[in-house]
């Protein structure tokens, strides 16, 4: 989180400085992210990790979007496959990936409505649009990314000022809510804030608020309301909980309790693969690294022979949230922090 703010306030006095910068900080954070860690980088994660990658390079259009004909096209799916790239610690701006990158930012940045800040036909694509500005923002070099950044929190913000739960469905204009597409808002705004955008406290507190209010009897979490706790929506709650640093808290435990009894959970796979990996990650070191080891068995043995993995919302979705469900295994986004 440190060396962003440094490269942003870089930027505006020499562009070459922050690229020098840039890669000198990733190699020294590579060298700490590998020292944070309690044993080695198992081999199957980096063989994984790379072919997925190399896919994801390979199948990308042009245009900088994907070929699926299900939400290749949607800025949320392109905007996960940025990050998971991201994720795996290469320069951004001069490594392997970088074209790949910036095309996926080039096409983010052209979704969004310049006026509103809108990006996408949902606030899915919003919220995970917003996602990949913010963990791009001050490593990647593209002046673009600070002004779209701002607007799509600003979007965010609105949104749930006006919005009667104070949370987020799936149209700015929404007025009811639930916790799928409150969770992608939250975490984008938790990263847009460790990216140095100012995000009002308040926003954050009434997001959390509304999670408290789904939270049902089993402590799992509800849709749009209190009942029906299901295993991916456990994995956001408890993801949001500690991405306020509410781990100690009672609301925590007992949505943790719950995910960890939902560890096979087999709605929405990859979906849940991308939030569980993230919400085990922050609430045990224990619990993460068992499931850690059956998603490296799992996904060793679904990946195809070209790289990708296949899912009901497609190979680019189901690809980048399988390496993305993979990626703490790196911890190089801020995002991943602890």
């Amino acid at each position: 989180m440190r060396w962003r703010i440094t490269i942003v306030r870089l930027k505006k006095t020499s562009r070459n400085a922050a690229l020098i910068l840039c890669t000198l900080t990733l190699a020294v954070g590579a060298r700490g992210q590998q020292l944070y860690q309690s044993s080695s980088l198992p081999v199957e994660v980096e063989r994984l990790y790379v072919k997925g990658m190399d896919y994801l390079a390979k199948s990308q259009l042009a245009g900088g979007n994907w070929p699926d004909a299900m939400h290749g096209s949607d800025p949320a799916v392109v905007g996960l496959a940025v990050v998971s790239m991201l994720a795996h610690g290469d320069d951004p701006n001069f490594g392997p990936y970088s074209a790949a990158i910036k095309k996926g930012l080039d096409f983010v940045v052209k979704a969004q409505d310049p006026k509103t800040g809108y990006t996408g036909l949902s606030m899915y694509n919003h919220g995970f649009s917003t996602l990949a500005l913010a963990e791009s923002y001050g490593a990647v070099d593209d002046a673009r990314l600070g002004p779209a950044l701002q607007k799509a929190v600003e979007l965010i913000v609105d949104c749930q000022e006006r919005n009667q739960f104070h949370a987020w469905r799936y149209s700015p204009q929404s007025t009811d809510a639930d916790t799928t597409v409150s969770g992608a808002q939250m975490v984008a705004l938790f990263a847009a804030r460790n990216a140095g955008i100012a995000v009002p406290e308040k926003a954050i507190q009434n997001g959390i608020k509304f999670f408290l209010s789904m939270q049902t009897p089993e402590g799992g979490f509800g849709y749009t309301s209190p009942v029906g706790p299901n295993g991916p929506r456990a994995a956001i709650g408890c993801l949001i909980l500690a991405l306020a640093k509410e781990k100690e808290s009672p609301a925590f435990k007992a949505g943790f309790e719950y995910l960890k009894k939902a560890r096979t959970e087999n709605q929405y796979p990859e979906y849940f693969g991308y939030y569980a990996s993230q919400a085990y990650f922050h609430g045990s070191p224990e619990q993460w690294q068992a499931w850690n080891r059956d998603n490296i068995k799992n996904l060793k043995a679904t990946q195809s022979a070209e790289g990708n993995w296949d899912g009901q919302f497609g190979a680019t979705f189901a690809t980048s949230a399988s390496l993305l469900s993979l990626a703490l295994n790196y911890r190089y986004l801020p995002i991943y922090e602890r």
